[in-house]
């Protein structure tokens, strides 16, 4: 599915959309729409942990997020070999709101969520 990215993704600085791949529960893919090269591996986070932040004003607004929408938090995952070893940022998600196809990622503080890492083992939480 496209979607329209209303602030930079780390990454994908000058990309404007991305199609969204859902691969399945727990993993999915963004590709730069334009440059198909582009593209990044995502995980969802309430697959591995309790996971929850604050999405700030800015991208509720950019975003047009009201009480009723339909949001997908995903996280950036580096993929290794083995699978388990592959590192996840919990400290910058990306928000997709499904009902007007945007995106917006959230930068998040770390002494704001001191148990958000940004590269956390999948590995410790499957164990």
């Amino acid at each position: 599915m496209k979607y329209e990215v209303k602030s930079q993704i780390m990454g994908f600085e000058n990309t404007l959309s991305i199609n969204f791949d859902k691969i399945d529960e727990m993993f999915a893919t963004i590709r730069d729409s334009e440059q198909e090269d582009i593209s990044f591996s995502l995980v969802n986070p309430y697959v591995l942990r309790e996971y929850s932040f604050e999405i700030p004003l800015s991208i509720k607004v950019l975003l047009e997020i009201n009480e009723n929408s339909k949001l997908v938090v995903y996280n950036v995952v580096v993929i290794q070999d083995p699978l388990d070893t592959s590192c996840v940022n919990f400290l910058a998600p990306l928000i997709f709101n499904e009902e007007n196809q945007t995106v917006a990622q959230v930068v998040l503080k770390q002494s704001d969520y001191p148990s958000l890492g940004l590269a956390e083992s999948i590995k410790s939480f499957r164990e």
